[in-house]
């Protein structure tokens, strides 16, 4: 019996240590898809010192870097909501403003001021938007 009881306590340590570990390193892998992206940023950073940078060549790192920053995010199912164009929709869009419009249809997301963002199809963030209404 109290062998039993010894490896039933020894089996709970271990799981306990298990799940510890589970949520000490859960981020590691994205950790390591990031390291990547602060390379190039530390790489712009440096080539925006040297002489003859222009900003046509740091404006297309940045660029590269951005690109690499969002398709290591989808990788972990996080993704844009850019709606321009789109009708307006509560759930994903904060509407900062509504402007008369006779060139779009009302309720049609006219300016993105800031992208939204969700993780495996949750809102994180809702887009800010400015938004059409009918004319006056």
């Amino acid at each position: 019996l109290l062998r039993v009881m010894a490896e039933m306590e020894n089996l709970r340590r271990r799981t306990r240590l298990d799940v510890e570990n589970a949520h000490k390193f859960a981020l590691e892998k994205f950790v390591n898809a990031l390291l990547p992206v602060v390379d190039s940023l530390e790489m712009g950073i440096e080539a925006a010192r040297k002489e003859g940078a222009t900003v046509e060549t740091l404006r297309e790192g940045m660029e590269m870097t951005l690109k690499m920053l969002i398709d290591v995010l989808a990788e972990f199912g996080v993704a844009r909501i850019d709606p321009q164009g789109e009708p307006f929709d509560p759930q994903r869009h904060e509407a900062m403003t509504m402007v008369p419009s006779a060139e779009h249809a009302p309720n049609e997301v006219i300016e993105v001021i800031q992208k939204g963002y969700s993780l495996n199809e949750r809102l994180v963030r809702p887009a800010r938007v400015i938004v059409s209404k009918e004319a006056e």
